[in-house]
């Protein structure tokens, strides 16, 4: 296990989690499937923080999926923290759906930036790029959990303790 972390105060959005239960067909699915069990891995332990939100257990509620929408639920049960959606998530999410995002992915935005996260985690292409067109008017930097990953361990920021 890696220790010497930084803390990091982490939003995955339901894409993310959903991403734990697809099939492993591609090669992108498992790299973004591993990558987010990864990223749990450190919040279960303690080195990092899991803010979630009251959108992503909505959202949960909505798959179809018995099973899946179970063991996602029971993920969502040890998130550190989960952030309701109050009027001023409304409010921002209303701005940020001016700038193109749609409702629940403005939802997510607004609520990952009222739980002040480093980072918000998502495997919507969409939603990435919209983001990374507007991430001066953002305040939480979007990123996919692979990518920003192997990012953060490239850089030295996950130093091995040798076990």
């Amino acid at each position: 296990m890696q220790t010497n972390l930084p803390f990091w105060k982490i939003y995955l959005d339901t894409c993310c989690l959903s991403r734990l239960f697809d099939p492993p067909t591609q090669r992108r699915v498992i790299g973004e499937a591993e990558a987010t069990n990864q990223v749990l891995t450190y919040c279960f332990s303690g080195h990092w923080y899991w803010v979630s939100s009251r959108i992503v257990t909505d959202e949960v509620e909505q798959t179809p999926d018995v099973g899946k929408r179970i063991q996602i639920k029971n993920f969502l049960a040890l998130a550190h923290e989960i952030v309701a959606i109050g009027r001023s998530e409304i409010s921002r999410g209303l701005q940020l759906e001016s700038l193109g995002f749609k409702e629940q992915d403005a939802l997510h935005l607004a609520c990952a930036e009222s739980g002040e996260v480093d980072i918000f985690l998502t495997t919507d292409d969409r939603l990435l790029t919209r983001a990374q067109r507007y991430h001066e008017r953002l305040h939480v930097h979007v990123e996919n959990p692979e990518t920003w990953l192997r990012e953060v361990t490239e850089n030295g920021h996950l130093k091995d303790d040798g076990s």
